[in-house]
């Protein structure tokens, strides 16, 4: 299958929009977390966030050129930021979850409160009926006057429970209606709670710590993926023109290559070896004749 000659272009927007987000979350996060300063947090965590790409890029071009010492501390630095980015997009998202759900933890300490106590107002409600019950029965049968004042004294605190009773069960009415409302908001992370037996703070972590192992991670990945793209795609066009099919962002190019030509093949003047060979043959002579024979002047 032939590949795309656009996919290097949605490869690169991918990236751009994931680690724009990525960064966006990561910067308001730390705003939150450091508040008394969030202008200076939103600049230094920006600069941070584009340098820590601009590195990851860099790392992956330059490889082969770079010292040991450079690797090893920026991909450190890249590690360290991309645990600092992922700190900042867990507050981020801490804090939207608390924001939508404080209402719904307000209502519920409040019915939580409240049912508690009901229980002990019917509790009490339940002590003195015994307690009357009890004082009557000490009582002879022939003292009627002595058990009506009993139960005169005692319907008074039975009849001021029942009226808390009925208001708390009013309250406890209203508070439920109300959290079915507020509900809303946090419906799928409580159905969650309820479907693996758990609290919603857990869930909701759970989701948390799912998303920022994956979101920053990718975004670099994706950045070191749009440049392995691009430096194919030089390649490819290379092997097509026959320039040749390697390119190092490291090694200078030579002037043929700059001018998209060929290498040039040097060769070799012959006629300075001919001349050189006939000037070694003319010395050689001469020694000859310079030792025993004398040249004839044949004019």
């Amino acid at each position: 299958m032939e590949r795309s000659k656009y996919f290097h272009i949605w490869l690169g927007i991918s990236a751009l929009l994931i680690a724009g987000s990525a960064a966006f979350f990561s910067v308001f996060g730390l705003s939150k977390l450091f508040g008394g300063a969030a202008l200076s947090v939103i600049i230094m965590a920006g600069s941070l966030e584009l340098g820590k790409l601009v590195t990851a890029a860099f790392l992956y071009r330059y490889r082969d050129v770079i010292s040991w010492f450079q690797k090893i501390y920026l991909s450190t630095a890249v590690l360290i930021l991309v645990g600092i980015t992922s700190a900042g997009i867990f507050g981020y998202l801490s804090n939207a979850y608390q924001g939508a759900t404080i209402e719904f933890e307000k209502q519920s300490t409040t019915l939580t409160y409240k049912e508690d106590r009901l229980e002990q107002l019917e509790d009490d409600k339940g002590y003195l009926k015994e307690e009357l019950e009890f004082a009557i029965a000490d009582l002879p049968d022939n003292y009627i006057t002595a058990k009506r004042k009993l139960r005169e004294e005692y319907n008074p605190k039975v009849l001021e429970l029942n009226d808390e009773i009925l208001s708390i069960k009013q309250d406890i009415g209203d508070l439920k209606v109300g959290l079915i409302e507020t509900g809303v908001d946090v419906g799928p992370a409580i159905y969650l709670a309820r479907t693996f037996n758990t609290d919603i703070d857990s869930v909701v972590k759970f989701f948390i710590f799912i998303l920022i192992f994956v979101f920053d991670p990718l975004a670099v990945m994706l950045v070191v993926a749009f440049n392995q793209a691009l430096i194919l795609r030089a390649e490819e066009k290379m092997g097509a023109t026959g320039q040749g099919t390697t390119v190092n962002p490291g090694r200078k190019k030579r002037w043929w290559e700059v001018y998209g030509e060929k290498k040039p093949k040097i060769k070799l003047p012959t006629a300075i070896f001919s001349s050189t060979t006939d000037e070694v043959k003319s010395e050689e002579k001469e020694r000859k004749l310079g030792k025993g024979a004398v040249p004839v002047n044949r004019t």
